[in-house]
């Protein structure tokens, strides 16, 4: 896989039709998830059957579009109200791999208090 430390991840949550290429992917990225296209962020976008991925992402000097399908399993896209949702590059690993990133453990912060 290719490099992802140092950029954003955004999954577009909801059904993305999944015979959208680069350019309309590239409108939903500016107007639907409200984001800056050639960022170098990574898009990514899970069809209704959830078996097939798309990761839209710019590099350098052109656009790349990276996709996964299954042939027997199902991703399991993040169920939410909200359109856009920023994850970990190691929280989308997982989602590639079929894990469940919402049952995932949540990060504890805690403060010393003197």
């Amino acid at each position: 896989m290719w490099t992802v430390k140092g950029r954003k991840v955004y999954l577009g949550l909801g059904v993305t039709d999944g015979r959208k290429a680069i350019n309309g992917l590239g409108l939903l990225v500016e107007s639907q998830l409200k984001q800056e296209l050639l960022s170098g962020d990574l898009f990514a976008f899970c069809t209704r059957s959830r078996s097939l991925v798309k990761i839209l992402y710019w590099d350098k000097n052109g656009f790349c579009l990276w996709q996964k399908r299954l042939e027997k399993e199902k991703f399991k896209w993040p169920e939410t109200d909200a359109e856009v949702k920023e994850i970990k590059s190691e929280e989308l690993a997982w989602l590639l791999a079929g894990l469940d990133i919402e049952q995932a453990h949540k990060e504890l912060r805690y403060s010393v208090m003197c």
